[in-house]
């Protein structure tokens, strides 16, 4: 299984068309006429072979076309060095030319593989790949430092959860001259927030305080605000709305968005819908179809149907549309309780207004009827899927795996992590687990193990859940060393991602 899972003219003399065929192999003519072609006429010269020079001078006057000077790109000398066909031209011989422009082309096509190689790695979200990448492209002599480069492989190192790669490459871009940004410094915060790393994001936050060009906006509290909800520190979050008020940045939706879907989440109702009764009255963060999304998306998550249904109404009511994230959301809750026939009607009434079936759509119907091992309808959606031009995505093959194994179907869990191979699916924390989760299920330990060997080979970091899952598979088996040398692993690393945050801060410093 692990094998499977492994981007100008010339001039030219030509004989006379208008004299007769004898004349032209006559070797006694008393007279010869050269031909000189230009680019867009053709030049007659006459030249006697008299011996009398008068004569010669009289000859060439009466057979004069043109007034000297008319053309002054053939004079008397020029042609008759042609005539004699020692001209020579001063122009660059062309083949020179030609290695100059192939030279230069080959330099441009060499820059444009190099630079379209890092967006390939980028959209793939392939993070060591489009360092590796780009660390080629500052080698070459054309390369120069962009703003735009750097918060591209920013957001990526942070979505993929590598802040000190993220650190290291904004010391990295400081050190080749580029002046940081707001934008800039709050993408390098996002990376710590992601990884839930409060304390440094805090100390991004204030470095940027004292910097007059890289001021915090409302995006960056928004962004912290965030992540102290999710790392439910809900002290924090009072005291960031503070720092807004003294700077003053007014919350706008997306802010009241986070903390009304953090305090949802926190199971923290009553803070919940004071914020929605704030928003309802403020005129800078009235609800939006994001309020709505994650108010019903709180209580689908719950499996409390008629609390979401009784809030899509509300929202309704207020005149606020729904999307189609609104409707997947409603599918996936409905899939979760099996409510399969909700399920359709929502798809249905999709259909009728027109509303496109995304891949999350697809996802979730697959989810729906992979948690219950129901391979049979779970195989037709992929089919439908596929057939309508939608690409799968990780979330889809995560399904997909966990669903065969649901169903003991374990030799399509290895045809489907080949197949997510050939189609370059990106391979997650997510992706691993559910090809662990799978070989736990199959009660095939040796190749669990091999599966976590790879995960950490492709510098994918495992989380708490891939631990549990491969805990509970040992101890399944009464195995309790491996048991003990997970615990001490995991330990280990995280004594590992403290020593690297405390790195970082000490070269910050």
């Amino acid at each position: 299984m692990t094998s499977s899972l492994s981007i100008s003219f010339s001039y030219s003399l030509l004989p006379s068309r208008l004299l007769p065929q004898d004349a032209r192999k006559s070797k006694k003519s008393d007279a010869a006429i050269i031909f000189i072609t230009t680019a867009s006429r053709t030049v007659f010269r006459c030249a006697s072979t008299a011996t009398s020079s008068s004569t010669s001078r009289n000859s060439a006057e009466k057979k004069r076309h043109w007034k000297a000077g008319e053309y002054p790109g053939v004079s008397e000398a020029s042609i008759t060095r042609i005539a004699n066909g020692s001209g020579s031209s001063k122009r660059t011989p062309i083949k020179n030319l030609k290695k100059k422009l192939d030279g230069h082309n080959n330099a441009k096509a060499w820059a444009n593989t190099v630079t379209e190689a890092l967006s390939d790695r980028i959209q793939k979200k392939q993070w060591l790949d489009a360092l590796e990448v780009f660390e080629m492209l500052k080698k070459q002599p054309f390369y120069r430092p962009k703003e735009g480069t750097y918060m591209k492989l920013l957001v990526l190192l942070g979505k993929s959860g590598q802040p000190q790669h993220a650190q290291k490459l904004f010391d990295t871009m400081l050190e080749e001259g580029l002046e940081p940004t707001p934008e800039l410094y709050t993408a390098l915060l996002a990376a710590y927030c992601r990884s839930n790393l409060i304390d440094k994001a805090f100390s991004i936050l204030d470095k940027m305080k004292i910097l007059p060009l890289c001021q915090p906006d409302v995006y960056t509290y928004s962004i912290l605000i965030k992540a102290c909800i999710d790392a439910s520190r809900f002290d924090l979050v009072e005291s960031l709305y503070e720092q807004m008020a003294e700077r003053l940045i007014t919350p706008n939706t997306v802010t009241q968005n986070i903390v009304l879907s953090g305090y949802g989440k926190a199971g923290k109702l009553e803070q919940m819908e004071k914020v929605l009764s704030g928003m309802l009255q403020s005129t800078t963060s009235k609800p939006d179809v994001w309020t709505m999304n994650n108010i019903i998306s709180l209580f689908g998550n719950k499996g409390q149907i008629e609390m979401m249904e009784r809030w899509y109404e509300k929202f309704r009511d207020f005149g606020i549309e729904p999307e189609t994230r609104t409707f997947n959301i409603l599918i996936g809750a409905y899939g979760k309780k099996r409510m399969y026939d909700k399920m359709s009607s929502v798809m249905e009434y999709m259909r009728k207004l027109s509303f496109p079936w995304t891949t999350s759509t697809y996802n979730n119907v697959i989810e729906a009827f992979s948690e219950v091992g129901d391979a049979k309808h779970m195989e037709y959606t992929f089919d439908q899927m596929r057939a309508e031009g939608m690409k799968a995505d990780t979330k889809t093959f995560c399904c997909l795996v966990k669903g065969y194994a649901n169903a003991g179907l374990f030799h399509k869990v290895i045809s489907t992590v080949q197949l997510a191979g050939k189609l370059e699916i990106s391979e997650n924390t997510s992706f691993y687990n559910a090809v662990i989760f799978s070989c736990a299920k199959a009660e095939d330990l040796m190749e669990m193990e091999r599966v976590f060997n790879r995960m950490k080979d492709k510098k994918c970091q495992p989380d708490s859940a891939t631990y549990s899952m491969m805990a509970d598979a040992y101890k399944k088996e009464g195995m309790s060393d491996k048991v003990y040398d997970l615990e001490q692993e995991k330990q280990m690393m995280a004594v590992k991602d403290n020593v690297d945050i405390e790195m970082g801060a000490l070269v910050d410093v």
